[in-house]
């Protein structure tokens, strides 16, 4: 809360969205675990609205790889497929992802492990990100490269090491 006793619009906003609008059931699990429920499910301790939240919502771009990773994994816990595809590489994107299609998957967290500037407009994101499927439980890890065109960060394509 601001000095002046008045509350954030933008976190406002997003606490109205979470408890009110969307119904309980639709707010990922992931989310309604968190601490407090406007915090980012990036795992990062920001408020959603003051760390991923500008980025899907299109008024701010990710100003580095790991800020626009986040986001991701962000989008993949709202299940924003738009997002997904919009920040993916045209060279790599695929049509489409299916995540209407897939089971419904339980996002339990993200931790980035290193971020690594290639120079030349590359960097490496290296994380790991805990789910479940069906109540059973995997892990994804991924070495993620991005690529900087235009003053914009894309996701390029990741790899298992």
């Amino acid at each position: 809360m601001p000095d002046n006793g008045r509350i954030d619009p933008a976190l406002s906003l997003i606490t109205v969205l979470l408890t009110k609008i969307m119904p309980l059931t639709r707010i990922p699990a992931s989310m309604r675990a968190m601490t407090h429920p406007t915090d980012c499910p990036c795992g990062s301790g920001r408020p959603f609205a003051q760390c991923c939240g500008p980025y899907l919502a299109g008024t701010t771009p990710p100003p580095d790889a790991e800020a626009l990773m986040r986001s991701r994994y962000c989008a993949y816990v709202l299940r924003d497929e738009a997002w997904l595809l919009a920040t993916w590489h045209p060279d790599t994107r695929p049509a489409s992802l299916g995540l209407d299609r897939e089971p419904a998957t339980k996002w339990l967290g993200l931790a980035v492990k290193r971020h690594e500037n290639g120079g030349e407009g590359r960097a490496v994101v290296e994380f790991v990100a805990r789910y479940k499927i069906h109540g059973r439980a995997h892990r994804l890890h991924e070495n993620s490269r991005f690529l900087l065109e235009n003053g914009r960060w894309w996701y390029l394509d990741g790899n298992c090491p």
